[in-house]
């Protein structure tokens, strides 16, 4: 948690950037500070100026290696390091400090007596904030670690309504896409009770496009977008008239012309949404009956011009068909569906899509069963 605490939650504290240093203390009242210096005078010294500006901690060590391992597990809001020491030098221990994650932005100041603008060059590429000479005042010494408490405090500040805004932003994503969800869970839903079918056919669909999308090995978003989106696949259908779209025997060539329409309304009925989920249902809705060889409908496309998500749909929508019983025909027995599916691997079918389906035969086997119709 971010020691300043939010102005929404603590309306006292405004704004770091219009705060007195006073002000900045009492707003992180556990602010730390850690000192690295070999010379135990000028340690006590950096100490005393630290601590009267008001920080509850202030830790001091004369031993930089000591001081980095201290650094690895307590996270310190301010940091000033002596350039000449033995064993590693300010810049060393600046490089150090920097490589640990929650050091890799607080203000470190590095304090020297050889300010030249070759060690100041060398302070800034190390990472150093900003670097003093040993000489300076201590009235200019207090304003100007003051000044990088300030600085400590904007960070903190800064980093909390970042941390708001991703959660704000979160929440947000989240409601919108369990709306979108819904709505088409819903659509879908309305589209089955068209067809005459109460069942589960569009739930069934989503869920084996979902085991074969994640079979091919797509990404984790890719699949659930596919299994969101496959509902929708027959949506066109809610423009065909019910003597065709109801009748039990089977349909006469016009009949069937008329019904083979669906798939292309059903993409001008999606097409065109700003929505990436809807777009996916789209490519789905009006490609799901075109075939691997080309000979199907309505674009006659051919191999990979089709969209993957509707050449795995295909897989999973004729395998439904086949498996459930429909007012025309009995339902086919699950062996011989996936037979039926691996005879057409190449001709109706993506072979690739097909592997990927039959690899997941068990755990189509058992969504059959958990989303059978009763």
């Amino acid at each position: 948690m971010n020691r300043l605490q939010h102005p929404a939650a603590s309306p006292e504290y405004a704004d770091p950037a219009v705060m007195s240093g006073d002000e900045i203390v009492r707003a992180l009242p556990d602010m730390r500070a850690l000192v690295i210096d070999d010379t135990q005078s000028n340690l006590d010294h950096l100490k005393q100026v630290i601590t009267g500006i008001g920080l509850r901690e202030c830790h001091g060590y004369s031993d930089p290696v000591v001081a980095i391992a201290a650094a690895g597990t307590t996270a310190f809001d301010l940091i000033v390091v002596d350039y000449l020491m033995p064993v590693l030098t300010g810049l060393d221990v600046i490089r150090h400090l920097r490589g640990q994650p929650n050091h890799r932005t607080v203000p470190i100041v590095m304090i020297t007596g050889q300010i030249s603008e070759q060690v100041k060059l060398a302070a800034i590429e190390a990472g150093a904030t900003d670097f003093l000479s040993k000489s300076v005042g201590r009235t200019e010494l207090t304003a100007r670690l003051r000044n990088l408490v300030k600085l400590s405090a904007a960070l903190h500040w800064m980093n909390s309504q970042a941390s708001l805004l991703e959660h704000a932003l979160n929440v947000a994503t989240h409601k919108l896409l369990e709306r979108e969800e819904e709505m088409i869970l819903r659509l879908s839903r309305a589209v089955e009770y068209r067809d005459n079918d109460t069942g589960s056919h569009t739930v069934r669909v989503a869920v084996y496009s979902r085991i074969i999308a994640e079979e091919l090995g797509l990404s984790a978003d890719t699949c659930r977008s596919i299994y969101l989106a496959a509902p929708l696949h027959d949506v066109g259908k809610v423009a065909i008239s019910d003597t065709i779209l109801l009748k039990p025997g089977r349909l006469d060539p016009d009949e069937f012309t008329r019904i083979k329409s669906h798939a292309a309304i059903g993409h001008e009925i999606l097409a065109g949404s700003k929505s990436e989920l809807i777009q996916l249902a789209a490519e789905i809705a009006g490609a799901h009956h075109e075939r691997w060889d080309g000979s199907g409908y309505p674009a006659g496309l051919r191999g990979r011009l089709i969209p993957l998500a509707a050449r795995i749909v295909a897989v999973a929508d004729v395998f439904d068909a086949l498996t459930t019983e429909r007012p025309y025909k009995a339902a086919m027995p699950f062996e011989e569906a996936l037979a039926y599916i691996d005879s057409e691997r190449g001709k109706h079918f993506d072979p690739t899509c097909v592997s990927a389906f039959l690899s997941g035969r068990q755990r189509i086997e058992d969504a059959a069963r958990l989303y059978a119709d009763h």
